[in-house]
Order: structure tokens, then sequence, then C-alpha cells
């Protein structure tokens, strides 16, 4: 680290010393890809109000590159792994979601899906025992007396190795598939009714028919569905710890669960105290754009600009589907600026620049820009969100039907299927959401509810970090419900009793009812013998 920096860390831990002397330790097990780039962005916030900030990152990590960074202190574990197989196996799902998986039916496309996540919960499984059982780093770990844990919870491990190293954590979370960590780990209640499943591409205004299709959802994922290999992580904990556990026993002792979705992007559905929606915590103002794309930006005139990018896991497209899109894009009048690394289309048109990498919130805060081309990862819908920019929404997989969905019910984007869309298809949806001034306007409306808080969600979030650092957990915010059984919880025990109740009742009654026409017959079969 250089002196500068060094200098700049001092300076902030004294004056948050002498100031409110709540500076903490915060050791964070993160996830990769767009999870880590929306996770830094609390880190680099906790570090600015004078936090020290560990990140515990495996020696396969994809993204997380510990020399990027210089407030942040890395503990770089070694891991069995080959970095290889990681990056193949997500290689693998992209490749099957985008290509393969539109082609399945539904019970063959959800058995591919779960033998993705049980073979992923295998390779994580083998991360996370590398981790807790490196007795040098734990020794390392407990002897920093770290204040919280900071974890994503679609991957397990932080909440194992916070109970190792005995302190409160805190989860951040989109969403998986059935609303299974929320459900069983968070006890937040789903009603069926109302309350569409993640992965069902419903909305919260359902016909008879859709409901019965989003409770077929919620009984496929109740009793048949995995998303991780629960039997073994079990068995995993419990030998770790030397007592029973479960893996949803162990996620429910979390203290606050920071969701990263808001309202803007939600239907409205219960929640509990414990539970903080911090969605678009990443959002910043947009700052100025490098020259050359500035030039080119205003080199549009009054048509505008329209950004392109289909996230950070896509490297690779056909070359046919390429061609298609570059094609349509070439007859467009606005200029377009689209994040692609692969072979050059042979239809590109003149109007249209590839990049590897673009500011995509920059240009998306660009008073030229028009529109918006996502398939629609919760951080771009949210830059979108924040921007006011409508959106035409071509979904890949994991999250991203369901964000389009929300936003095309919000009258905000046009959703397009990757795979069987035609260019006349995409040229549609781009005079659409270009054209029709309702799309613009519903954007719009979003994006002053984003921003209509009492709280930035950023704040938030860090907020409640310190929050559980500063009270040493948040225990008090955690319902009962983590307490009861399943039956205990639907009331199934006070059901059966009020019933044998209402049962010992009637028949009490109907004994006594027949004894006394009994008595009466055989009283009056007596008189009429005298």
């Amino acid at each position: 680290m250089s002196m500068k920096w060094t200098s700049v860390l001092l300076l902030i831990q004294l004056t948050c010393y002498f100031t409110s002397g709540s500076c903490g330790k915060v050791v964070v097990l993160p996830m990769d890809y767009s999870h880590w780039m929306n996770i830094k962005t609390i880190l680099d916030e906790l570090v600015q109000r004078g936090h020290e900030v560990t990140v515990l990152t495996s020696s396969t990590s994809i993204l997380v590159d510990p020399s990027k960074s210089s407030t942040i202190k890395f503990e770089v574990c070694p891991s069995s792994l080959n970095k290889t197989i990681l990056e193949d196996l997500l290689k693998m799902l992209t490749d099957k979601f985008i290509y393969d998986f539109s082609k399945y039916s539904f019970w063959t496309y959800y058995s591919q899906l779960q033998k993705f996540f049980k073979d992923y919960s295998d390779v994580m499984e083998t991360s996370c025992r590398d981790m807790v059982l490196n007795k040098e780093l734990m020794t390392k770990l407990k002897e920093s007396r770290f204040d919280v844990l900071l974890a994503d919870a679609v991957v397990p491990c932080g909440e194992l190795l916070a109970e190792l190293l005995n302190i409160p954590f805190v989860y951040t979370l989109r969403g998986l598939p059935g609303n299974t960590h929320e459900k069983y780990s968070g006890g937040v209640p789903f009603p069926p009714s109302y309350v569409p499943v993640i992965m069902s591409e419903l909305t919260d205004r359902m016909t008879f028919m859709e409901r019965v299709k989003n409770m077929l959802y919620v009984l496929y994922f109740d009793f048949w569905f995995q998303t991780f290999d629960e039997k073994k992580w079990n068995q995993f904990y419990s030998e770790v710890l030397g007592r029973p556990t479960t893996l949803f026993e162990t996620m429910g002792k979390a203290d606050i669960w920071l969701i990263r979705t808001y309202w803007d992007l939600e239907f409205p559905r219960p929640l509990l105290p414990n539970f903080v929606f911090v969605g678009g915590l990443q959002c910043k103002p947009a700052k100025p754009l490098p020259k050359e794309m500035e030039d080119f930006v205003q080199s549009s005139g009054e048509n505008g600009v329209i950004v392109f990018s289909l996230g950070s896991m896509v490297s690779n497209m056909t070359e046919e589907r390429a061609n298609v899109i570059a094609s349509v894009l070439a007859k467009i009048p606005q200029k377009v600026l689209w994040r692609y690394d692969g072979k050059k289309p042979d239809t590109l048109g003149s109007n249209t620049r590839i990049y590897e990498w673009i500011p995509q919130n920059d240009l998306l805060g660009h008073p030229k820009t028009k529109a918006f081309i996502t398939h629609g990862g919760a951080n771009g819908i949210y830059e979108a969100i924040h921007h006011g920019i409508p959106m035409v929404g071509i979904p890949l997989f994991g999250d991203q039907p369901d964000n389009i969905v929300r936003m095309k019910s919000k009258g905000a984007a046009v959703r397009l299927d990757f795979n069987t869309m035609s260019s006349t298809d995409l040229l549609n949806a781009l005079e659409t959401v270009i054209n029709d001034p309702s799309y613009k306007e519903n954007a719009m409306r979003l994006s002053r509810i984003h921003h209509d808080q009492p709280v930035k969600p950023l704040d938030q979030a860090v907020f409640w970090i310190e929050f559980v650092m500063r009270h040493k957990g948040a225990k008090h915010l955690r319902p009962a419900v983590h307490d009861l059984t399943w039956f205990q919880y639907h009331s199934l025990d006070v059901i059966g009793f009020l019933l044998a109740c209402v049962a010992t009742v009637t028949f009490t009654i109907t004994r006594c009812c027949m004894f006394c026409c009994w008595k009466f017959i055989k009283t009056g079969k007596k008189k009429k013998g005298d």
C-alpha cells in the first residue's frame, strides 16, 4: 500500500475514533461477477467511514482481484479446486441457458437446472472446506476479532464461518429459485395467491390459471427442486460444528438480510423487520464520458443513442445472432454503443460502435440516451431505473426473466426472446420504447419512486451493518418463527386440538341427545304398559 493511501486510511480511522468511536472490523465472504460489483460498493463506503474491511476470497476467484484495491484487505485462501473447473461450469450454465434451455420442456429444463446447482453446490462445498478447515487461516481470523461478517446468501459458507468466529452476520441477497432462502432460512411468508415465485415469470395480478401455475411452482420448489444438496451440507455443518444442525437452521441465525431490490422493481409483499430493501445501492450520478466516447454520443444529434449490454457473464454469442442484432442496429437513426467482445459482425453498421467494456451507468445517465437493450441483470435494471431509461429486455438466465417481467408490467420495457427474436421483432421493440412516450414516462415514474426515499439505499445498507456491530447483533428483530416446527408455524397442532374439541363436544351432545331420546322412549313405553 502506498504512503498516500496509508495516510488517508489513518486519517479516516483517527477521525472515526475521536468522533463517534464506532469504527469496526468487517469480514466479507463475497460472490463473483455482478454480485461482487454490488457488494464492493458497500465495502468502499464502509472503508470511507473508517471501518476495517477484510475480504476472504478463494485462489480460484474469477473477478475478485486483490491487486485492484488499496483500501480493502484481502485474505486469499488456497483452494484444492482448479480455477478452470469453475469457469467451465459457469460457461456451461450460460451456454445452456442461452442456447439450449429454451428448447426444453418444463421438467427437462428444471432437471438440467437442478443438476447445475448440485454440481455448483459440490464446488462451493469444496471451497468452503478449504477455508474453514484451514487451521492457519481460522486462527488468524479468530485473532482478528471481527465485529460482523457480511456474506452473499446465494452460496453457503458465510453463516458457518460466522458461527465458528462467534460473530453476528448480515446477508446480501437478490433471490434464488422458489424463494427458498427467504422462506426457510428467513421465515418470510409468501402467499402464493398474490406473491409470484421467483422464476415463475408471473406478476402479482394473476388470473385463476396463473394462480394455479404459481401454486404448482410453490409445490415443485418446496418438495422437488433443491438449490443445494441439503443433506450433504447438513452433514458437513454438523461435522464442523460438532453438533447436529442443518444448513437452513444455521442460515436462519442471520441478523439482517439486505435484499437488493426495492418497491420500484418489486411487487408489494409481506416482509419481516430484519429484511431491508437496498435495491440500486450501486447507482450514482453519471460522470463525464471518455472524450472519444463523448464525441461519438454527441454526433448522434437529436436522435440520441442506445446503450446495449448483455452483462459480464456472457462472453460469447453465435455469429448468426450477432449478425441479426447488428443488422437491426444498422437500420435505426440512433447511434449505438454495444458492449461485445466476440467476432465483429459482418452486418455492423456505421452507427454502431463495439466496446469490450462500457461505463454503463455514465452512459445511461447521459441526456442523449434514449433506450437500454439489456439482459435484465439487477444491477443494470437499477441503473436504468435510477436514470429513467426505458428498456428492451432480452433475458438469458437466473432472475433476469423475472426482472424484465416486472419492468414490462410497469410499462417501462418490452421483452424479447434471445433465440427466437427476428430482426423485425427487435426493430419493432426499439421503435416502441423510443417513440411511444408512455415508456419514457413510466421509466421516469419509477425513477422518481427510486429517488424518493428517506435514506439512500447505500446509506441504508451501511447503517444496518453498523447497527449490527453496535448492538452485537439484531436478535430482537428475528421473528419467533425460527423456533417453531413446520406444523406449529401452520398452526396444525392448534387446528387439530380445536377440531378434537369440536368433535368431543359434538359427540357428547349427540350421545346426550340419544340418551335422552332413549330414556323418553323407554318411559313412554312403561306408561303405555301401565
